[in-house]
């Protein structure tokens, strides 16, 4: 797999169907790295608290009362209970439903009423300044909440800089285009493969002919950042229009490269991005099982008005491409049953942001293996 693209093969079918690789995966792939939870417009307004459950982990999205969007283990200090069933706002404290200890929105752990018996409220042994809630280290960037649970990976600055400086010119506010703007997409196969599919241009013609009719295969070139991100961009971005012409406001500042360009990339390891001159968009990978996978898409403007109809008929074009694209990745998940399929091959021309994905996963692997193989 990180051989030269014309001599390698791809990831194995155990990395789609075999329960041990994905578990396997999931630690050194997701939960080492910084990866795509959710987005910061999922909590727009301090105190508004969304309970996630990634991985299998029982998590906490919330904006809390200054305003910073945080992410904690939705668990209590006490037991271990389940925080916050549902989404809500916080008007006052976080209250454990089992015991009462509550929790300011900064994680503090602020009151245990009772803990030194009735009427006692505190405790010699309780330390309420070590009991704050478990927070997960996480940044926004494009809006997407990136969280590292292990705690283990570089700085997010560090992490993503070659993302950032390569799209500096968009690094300014995104406005979520509100509820018809959002929408989500549940695949029967493997995260990877949705990742896989969205690298590359090569499958235009066949997959997004209405696409492809104005924004052709040949318009398209690769991106590659390895060990970082690929992806493809296109020379021809084609803007919607209204019934009466009407366009999405620019962002500001953009250079002309930009009037007619678009890119897409796929940030490693679950998000898939897309910039153009009046709009952009992130997709955030949730693996729910080795084989199902939920695509949460949210698409942004460059300013907190855009047109009703213009936004909904945007979204609409866009959810249309992207469930164009269900089929194949559940096929290539169905394909990976086969016994005599050994990962297949790569174009050496058109595959290469795939490949690079691939050379990053096995690269991550190894190096996860790497301390048990030392120690034999």
């Amino acid at each position: 797999m990180r051989a030269p693209i014309a001599q390698a093969n791809g990831l194995p079918n155990a990395h789609y169907t075999d329960p041990a690789v994905h578990d396997e995966e999931r630690r050194a792939l997701l939960t080492d790295q910084w990866a795509g939870l959710a987005v910061a417009a999922d909590v727009p307004e301090p105190g508004d608290a969304i309970p996630i459950t990634y991985l299998d982990i029982p998590l906490l999205l919330l904006r809390d009362r200054e305003g910073q969007v945080r992410v904690f283990e939705n668990i209590c200090r006490h037991r271990g209970m389940i925080l916050v069933s549902a989404p809500r706002r916080i008007e006052g404290a976080i209250r454990c439903p089992y015991h009462s200890w509550c929790y300011g929105t900064d994680g503090r752990l602020v009151s245990t009423p009772h803990v030194g018996g009735p009427g006692r409220n505190t405790h010699d042994g309780i330390d309420r300044t070590t009991l704050g809630l478990n927070e997960v280290r996480s940044h926004v960037w494009r809006d997407v909440v990136w969280i590292n649970i292990s705690g283990t990976a570089a700085p997010f600055e560090d992490a993503m800089a070659d993302a950032i400086a390569r799209w500096a010119d968009f690094d300014q506010p995104l406005y979520h285009g509100g509820a018809d703007s959002r929408f989500t997409l549940t695949v029967q196969a493997n995260w990877k493969l949705a990742v896989e599919n969205y690298c590359e241009s090569y499958h235009l013609p066949w997959v997004h002919p209405g696409l492809n009719s104005y924004s052709r295969l040949e318009d398209h070139y690769n991106i590659e950042a390895p060990d970082r991100f690929s992806g493809q961009g296109t020379r021809v971005y084609r803007q919607i229009r209204g019934d009466d012409g009407a366009t999405f406001p620019d962002f500001p500042g953009l250079g002309p490269e930009w009037d007619q360009a678009a890119e897409y990339i796929a940030a490693y390891p679950n998000v898939l991005l897309g910039v153009h001159r009046d709009h952009a968009f992130a997709i955030v990978l949730v693996p729910e099982a080795q084989d199902r996978t939920r695509e949460e898409v949210h698409l942004y403007y460059a300013a907190p008005e855009t047109d009703d109809a213009l936004r909904k008929k945007n979204a609409a074009q866009w959810k249309e491409v992207f469930e164009e694209d269900i089929f194949v990745v559940e096929g290539m998940q169905r394909g990976r049953r086969a016994p005599g399929f050994d990962g297949g091959r790569f174009s050496p021309a058109m595959d290469g942001p795939t490949h690079m994905f691939h050379a990053w996963v096995a690269a991550q692997i190894d190096a996860r293996r790497a301390p048990a193989r030392a120690a034999e």
